[in-house]
């Protein structure tokens, strides 16, 4: 059973996916329809992403591991790509979902894997270009040819998966559905193998000849007799029947392929021209300055040079920076209303103090103080009392953040959640200066206009 490139969706349609999605595996996870996917190159970023569970890291090209979840579970969907359930069943079921007979389907029993089950997983590593027998001089795809394409996967090298792994409880990235990860050193057997293919390096002599049609690249002409050179007849009459069926397959399937199409389809990897480039941030303010760098790159490019890019880790916290927007908000309100009390508070303390303290206002004006000085006297007072309590907050939340942030570390892995910037900081003392100067203007304004004569009189 082929396992990569998946071939599940296409015994099932992929006309149907979003169906499928519904029925039988858990959408948030669909990602990527591949179950074969490549571990970092780097062992840093490797160890960062993932921890090894059971087993070893793969040391050799033919060696792999297995991912689970953080429950050490995968999705069926990864199972039935994988072989370990019956892809079959799974078509039938899903052909009586499309034609109303629910109630004639056949429940798969979902089975639990020991670790030596898992690490006992063999797997043969077959080749594009393996698939194609050369027949009379005509290159012909044997895939359908079954005791052919038996008798090349038990020639194929073994791949063993040697661990289990699972993402890393600080990892940020999409839900996993499981799967097999492969090293960079299976990526470049592979890519030799492929180079060193005799099919391979017949098309790169010929690079103006269609290396499975024998004709010209574009020549768009479907076989017929009539356009037969008399070397292609004898060779075609000297195949059997089902050889014969199978060139035609090839040949028809290959009428308007191009150069670079056919490399493609024999699996050929050019490293100078990289359809992809995976780019690993070590913090969001680095992601962010990746993401500006792109953006900028681009208004200098012309349309054929710009750089598209999927931001994976911004798809997924776009949802949830709403919700932590509108959360804010709400917080926003909250500490809005208790600055209005607090300042009504202030406001209201320091107007008693000036009722407590008529005497001393009717003594300073006795001996020369101006309205102005009295003014004075309580919004200073206000001043330091505004900046002792911003100050003295500041201190609080510093002290705070320490034993906060252990605590989510501990419980989430996220380290450094809870931190005071040095400028947020200084923002909310002024901010509270200015609150508690305003509440103590009227108090204040109400003891420069005492008259000092029945300040003096007042007990």
């Amino acid at each position: 059973m082929q396992v990569s490139p998946n071939g599940l969706l296409d015994k099932l349609g992929m006309s149907d996916m979003m169906s499928l999605q519904s029925q039988f595996v858990d959408s948030s996870a669909m990602t990527n329809d591949q179950v074969w996917l490549s571990l970092p190159e780097s062992k840093k970023l490797r160890d960062d992403e993932y921890q090894l569970v059971e087993g070893k890291w793969p040391t050799n090209y033919n060696e792999v591991v297995l991912e689970v979840d953080e429950n050490n579970e995968i999705t069926d969907y990864a199972l039935y790509s994988l072989g370990l359930l019956d892809q079959d069943e799974l078509v039938k079921n899903y052909q009586k979902i499309l034609n109303g007979e629910t109630d004639k389907i056949s429940k798969t029993n979902l089975e639990s894997y020991s670790v030596d089950d898992i690490l006992n997983l063999k797997f043969r590593l077959v080749l594009n270009s393996d698939l194609y027998q050369k027949v009379n001089g005509l290159w012909i795809n044997q895939s359908e040819n079954e005791s052919y394409v038996k008798d090349v996967v038990s020639k194929s090298p073994e791949i063993k998966v040697v661990g289990i792994i699972k993402p890393s409880e600080s990892t940020v990235s999409q839900p996993t559905m499981g799967g097999v990860y492969y090293t960079k050193a299976m990526e470049e057997y592979v890519t030799s193998k492929t180079e060193n293919a005799q099919i391979v390096i017949e098309q790169k002599t010929n690079p103006n000849i269609n290396i499975f049609t024998q004709t010209e690249f574009a020549s768009g002409q479907k076989i017929s007799m009539s356009n037969l050179t008399n070397e292609q007849m004898m060779q075609l009459s000297s195949m059997s029947q089902e050889e014969l069926m199978n060139y035609m397959n090839t040949y028809n399937e290959n009428i308007n392929a191009t150069y670079d199409s056919n490399l493609t389809k024999l699996g050929v990897v050019d490293y100078s021209t990289p359809t992809k480039i995976s780019l690993y941030a070590s913090s969001f303010d680095g992601k962010e300055k990746l993401s500006d760098l792109i953006t900028s790159y681009n208004k200098k490019q012309t349309k054929s040079n710009v750089i598209t890019y999927n931001d994976f880790i911004g798809t997924m916290l776009s949802s949830v920076t709403s919700v932590v927007n509108i959360i804010s908000y709400i917080l926003i309100a909250f500490v809005s209303v208790s600055l209005i009390v607090s300042s009504i508070m202030i406001g209201i303390i320091t107007y008693i103090s000036v009722l407590e303290r008529t005497k001393e206002i009717g003594i300073l004006r006795s001996i020369g103080a101006s309205k102005k000085d009295i003014t004075r006297v309580f919004n200073a007072e206000t001043f330091i009392i505004g900046l002792i309590s911003g100050v003295l907050g500041i201190l609080i939340t510093l002290v705070l953040n320490v034993p906060i942030s252990v605590v989510v570390e501990n419980m989430t892995g996220v380290a450094h959640i809870a931190k005071l910037p040095v400028n947020g900081a200084i923002f909310l003392i002024f901010i509270d200066l200015v609150l508690t100067i305003l509440a103590g203007l009227i108090p204040s304004k109400i003891a420069s206009k005492k008259d000092p004569v029945e300040a003096l009189r007042s007990e």
